[in-house]
């Protein structure tokens, strides 16, 4: 990919994310497919562009899931607009992956998408004693999730209090 002069020249990294973002949620809905994250990271192999793509639903299964089909579908096109578009002043790599078995869980939508699978919660204030759970989401309510830690004991988390959750990897 051939760099121009943008990067730091018209805000910044910010500026270049936000453009490739919007590149890339073209591409993913016209495919039926969700954006969940754009980064743009500096590597000892130089810089990395990573988008991350999801199916919607519960994603349960690895029918329900992202596959290598839809990554390189996705590439492809994502590839081709930036080399038109240039929203980069410097070489780059372009990684187009799903959010992992292990995806991180960022607002309510994730946890009412992904009631009854097994998660981490860790909290910044204790709630019931504890700043980390490891148990099942049994959903949203009043702007809390129900967690139940360990199948026996049910906790009220209130969103604003979780510092990071990502679901557990189920076999």
């Amino acid at each position: 990919m051939r760099p121009l002069f943008v990067f730091g020249v018209h805000g910044g990294r910010m500026e270049a994310v936000e453009r490739i973002r919007a590149v890339a949620e073209r591409v993913v809905q016209s495919h039926g497919l969700e954006l969940f994250d754009v980064q743009l990271r500096r590597e000892s192999s130089g810089w990395v562009v990573r988008v991350f793509i999801d199916k919607p639903g519960p994603s349960g299964t690895p029918e329900d899931s992202v596959g290598v089909e839809d990554c390189a579908v996705v590439s492809r096109e994502v590839s081709t607009i930036l080399d038109v578009e240039d929203p980069l002043d410097r070489a780059y790599t372009l990684e187009v992956s799903s959010p992992g078995l292990d995806r991180p869980l960022r607002d309510a939508r994730d946890y009412e998408r992904f009631t009854g699978r097994a998660a981490k919660v860790v909290v910044d204030a204790p709630v019931d004693g504890q700043t980390a759970f490891a148990g099942r989401i049994r959903g949203i309510e009043d702007g809390s999730v129900v967690f139940e830690a360990q199948g026996r004991k049910w906790h009220r988390i209130a969103l604003g209090n979780i510092k990071r959750a990502r679901l557990d990897v189920e076999f």
